[in-house]
């Protein structure tokens, strides 16, 4: 990579990149690790909900990515002594640092959805109510 007209690479993690782009893309690249972070930007979420927050992803998957995450230092996993043990991940300081990269990436997303296709509102299917007949 050039930076200031002189030839530089970036030796970490026993791997040597001649792009900056590629030392970002070895955190987040692929197809879910942006997706999950994403979900991670405002609070502690528990695995189920991140689970049901993103359609596609299997829980084998989602495992793997959060496992990378936090391997990376992007997401802390802490677990709770409780009977059953509840496990929340959140983003570390680090990965926080990544939140203005995310939006501008999601606004880019919007605006190619608009621009190239129909971004639609998705409507909430009404929750039934139970009404017990004893």
């Amino acid at each position: 990579m050039l930076i200031d007209g002189k030839e530089h690479r970036i030796k970490m993690h026993g791997r040597e990149y001649h792009c900056a782009l590629d030392v970002t893309m070895d955190y987040i690249g692929g197809k879910w690790k942006t997706i999950v972070l994403w979900y991670l930007r405002k609070d502690a979420r528990r695995f189920s909900e991140l689970n049901r927050q993103i359609p596609g992803i299997t829980e084998k998957m989602l495992s793997m990515q959060l496992r990378d995450l936090e391997k990376d230092g992007l997401v802390k996993r802490t677990i709770f002594p409780e009977v059953p043990p509840r496990v929340e991940y959140e983003l570390t300081a680090e990965g926080r640092t990544l939140l203005p990269l995310l939006e501008e990436i999601a606004k880019w997303g919007r605006m190619m959805g608009a621009r190239h296709g129909k971004v639609e509102e998705v409507k909430a299917l009404a929750k039934k109510k139970r009404t017990a007949s004893r």
